[in-house]
């Protein structure tokens, strides 16, 4: 009989975890083993190209997207063992990550929570003798991480399952671990965080902003704002109002619309045009490009991490920052570039300039995905879940930066997260979204 573990591997970001998986991945060689990636996509859903604001654009969802429910049966299908227990246990999966209700709805059409949810749940079904988790409980709220946490033991035993748990941080180590891989030292990754140096602060405080701003009392109002997507309604009589300067965080559980709601702010979602949205002082579609919202606003977001498949130079995907693309279509001068390099000082990534973007371990991606975020000086600030995956050194050295970029005059931000402690002290207005379906 197999012996079972519950088995940590533990590191900074860039530590070489992920090489190490893979390496560990090619000595098991099974078609048993499994392994859930940080960046997961949407999986083969589609011979298109995926881009940012598909989810979004029902007109581009067409018949031969799979539904979740049809893709899920499949792989139960495949796993080759139908049985009572077995279809009691595909329930249970369902029953205990709340997945019924998304059963009919579209793969590409769920938000990153529910997108890892599916995820760990198509995957066991395919009945895996070895599971490996890389960051599984980021992007989860707290009642679905519990859950998670209780089913990971319960599968070791039940399901005679060794399951790897690839972790950035040294709280997400299960006290129920087997054993523990360091591959970062157990002393430099509990060590102390790396806190914004009163240098860089002043840097940050005292730099030359630019002066292609747009001044307006209100940054964002909604007003009775409702969302549908056939029958399903996922925003219903949304009323938020952000002034400028203010610092919002934006809650809710997985799959209460946050990321919808957000793309209504960004300028990503067609349906804004047939709501009440004021942004900058000015209504939705009396005019306005995408290209006048966005030049005003820098965004982060797990939907943004998953597109981003261009293998450039980090130097790229931060200019790609300044013109509002996924991926970089336009030549960047010297002044810009130099822009990019000093918010790669300020962030600690400045070595990484040339590296190809998809070489960068996944810690390592999101910190330049979030330092892309502030280089054209935005005056609206948006960070959907930015310290995802970040080792607790990044974390306590992004939070400082965005607590002090929200110093300067007209800088308003909004955050999400699922982790209380994750806001920096600015955040002190709270808008929260109740799931509806």
């Amino acid at each position: 009989m197999q012996v079972t573990k519950i088995i940590a591997i533990a590191g900074l970001n860039g530590s070489g975890k992920t090489a190490y998986v893979n390496q560990m991945r090619k000595q098991l060689a099974s078609d048993k083993v499994r392994y859930i990636a940080f960046c997961d996509t949407y999986g083969t859903i589609t011979d298109k190209a995926y881009y940012l604001q598909q989810r979004w654009n029902q007109h581009d969802i067409d018949n031969e997207m799979p539904i979740t429910g049809e893709v899920l049966e499949r792989s139960y299908i495949l796993s080759g063992n139908d049985s009572p227990e077995r279809r009691a246990y595909q329930q249970h999966l369902y029953d205990l990550f709340q997945f019924h209700s998304l059963l009919d709805k579209y793969v590409i059409s769920l938000s990153s929570g529910e997108l890892r949810k599916y995820q760990i749940i198509k995957t066991l079904l395919s009945a895996p003798s070895t599971l490996i988790l890389d960051n599984p409980f980021i992007g989860l709220d707290a009642a679905t991480r519990q859950n998670l946490k209780d089913l990971i033991l319960s599968l070791s035993k039940e399901k005679q399952l060794t399951i790897y748990l690839v972790v950035a941080r040294p709280e997400d180590i299960p006290d129920y671990a087997d054993d523990i891989i360091w591959i970062t030292p157990k002393l430099k990754l509990t060590s102390e965080p790396r806190h914004l140096d009163e240098e860089k602060q002043q840097s940050i405080l005292s730099r030359a902003y630019s002066s292609n701003m747009t001044f307006s009392e209100e940054v964002v109002k909604m007003n009775d704002v409702s969302i549908k997507y056939g029958e399903r309604t996922i925003l219903s009589h949304v009323n938020w109002t952000i002034k400028n300067g203010e610092c919002w965080a934006l809650c809710g559980q997985n799959g209460s619309g946050k990321s919808t709601l957000l793309s209504l702010i960004c300028a990503d979602n067609p349906q804004a045009y047939a709501c009440d949205i004021s942004l900058f002082g000015r209504k939705r579609g009396s005019g306005e490009s995408i290209w006048e919202i966005k030049r005003h606003i820098g965004y982060v977001s797990p939907e943004m991490h998953r597109s981003y498949h261009h293998n450039i130079p980090v130097i790229q995907v931060m200019a790609s920052g300044l013109k509002d693309t996924v991926g970089l279509y336009t030549r960047t001068n010297e002044a810009e570039r130099e822009c990019c390099r000093w918010w790669m000082r300020i962030f600690g990534i400045e070595q990484l300039e040339k590296r190809p973007f998809l070489s960068l371990s996944s810690g390592e991606q999101r910190l330049v995905l979030v330092a892309r975020a502030f280089v054209k000086d935005p005056q609206l600030l948006i960070l959907d879940e930015p310290l995802h995956g970040l080792d607790n050194k990044n974390k306590t050295l992004v939070k400082d930066i965005i607590e002090t970029y929200s110093k300067l005059p007209n800088k308003t931000l909004i955050m999400v997260t699922h982790y209380d402690e994750e806001l920096p002290g600015c955040f002190n207005q709270k808008k929260e979204l109740l799931k509806l379906q």
